[in-house]
């Protein structure tokens, strides 16, 4: 059902189209919300943003969908993949860094649901079109936009995201933390290497990035391929194909490479144990869950 209804939703809203895979996370942080106690992201603004019909259907059934150790799996990681990113911003806000900047923002909701106030300047840097769409959402849900967000019109692919930050007033010399989850596995190795060479120049002075990746294929156990595999055909099977894979250790050298001081992977053990450890659901991320955070 809600597969039905978002296709309805993107199909009849904009005519090009927005990202259907940030539809789909979306449905997940809010049953994430309703569906595990105590909430690794605690995100009371993941349920309005979709609007009160769906957010009724999920109130009703919040399971539809959701059955099952894999879809456990990835409800966990696209929690705690923004917490992730979150935590670290707060360990640099308090040592002096007032810029974060969301890429792939989809409908993130971090500028909506923290009283961050104005000494914090956020940028969401997306696609047009999934932009649009996400502030008829806020438009509809009755969600101001604060004053310290600015919404930045970018394609990875072809947009100079350097340029289109500096219009958009961000201070490249003020250090900052980048957000950049679920963009870099549909992305070309090209396209990553270019913003991360940025990012590595933006956060000199302070900060990092935190984003997640997959697995290179070649490395992964047989039960990890054929999870990979089903996930991959799905997302391709919305227009949205997988273009890029790591190996952790050589995207840490190549971090480094690129001016990162550090460069540290995030395994899924590292992020059970730090964030679902003593749960009494047994909510954890699956052994697909990669994160990097690498920063000054």
């Amino acid at each position: 059902m809600w597969a039905t209804r978002a296709d309805f939703i993107l199909q009849s809203m904009i005519p090009a189209q927005p990202s259907r895979t940030a539809w789909r996370v979306a449905l997940r942080r809010a049953a994430h919300q309703l569906l595990d106690k105590p909430q690794v992201l605690d995100d009371p603004v993941a349920l309005t943003i979709l609007g009160p019909r769906i957010a009724a259907q999920l109130w009703a059934n919040p399971a539809e969908n959701e059955r099952g150790p894999a879809s456990a799996h990835m409800r966990a990681f696209l929690a705690v993949r923004s917490r992730f990113a979150e935590d670290h911003l707060a360990a640099w806000r308090t040592r002096g860094i007032q810029q974060y900047v969301v890429l792939g923002a989809g409908l993130d909701t971090f500028a909506y649901r923290i009283p961050a106030g104005p000494s914090l300047q956020v940028w969401e840097v997306d696609h047009p079109a999934t932009q649009a769409w996400k502030r008829k959402l806020l438009d509809e849900a009755h969600i101001a936009i604060p004053a310290n967000v600015q919404h930045v019109a970018v394609d990875f692919e072809h947009d100079n995201l350097a340029d289109c930050l500096a219009r958009a007033g961000f201070d490249i010399n003020a250090g900052a933390v980048f957000a950049w989850l679920g963009v870099v596995p549909y992305l070309t190795q090209d396209a990553i290497r270019a913003t991360l060479t940025y990012i590595a120049k933006a956060t000199g002075n302070g900060g990092g990035v935190a984003f997640d990746y997959p697995l290179d294929r070649a490395s992964m156990t047989w039960r990890q391929r054929i999870m990979f595999d089903l996930l991959a055909a799905r997302v391709e099977s919305v227009g949205e194909p997988f273009q890029s894979s790591f190996v952790p250790e050589q995207l840490q050298r190549e971090l480094r490479a690129l001016g990162f001081a550090v460069a540290e992977d995030a395994s899924p053990d590292l992020l059970n144990a730090r964030y679902f450890d003593h749960r009494s659901d047994e909510l954890k991320v699956g052994s697909l869950a990669h994160m990097m955070w690498a920063g000054a």
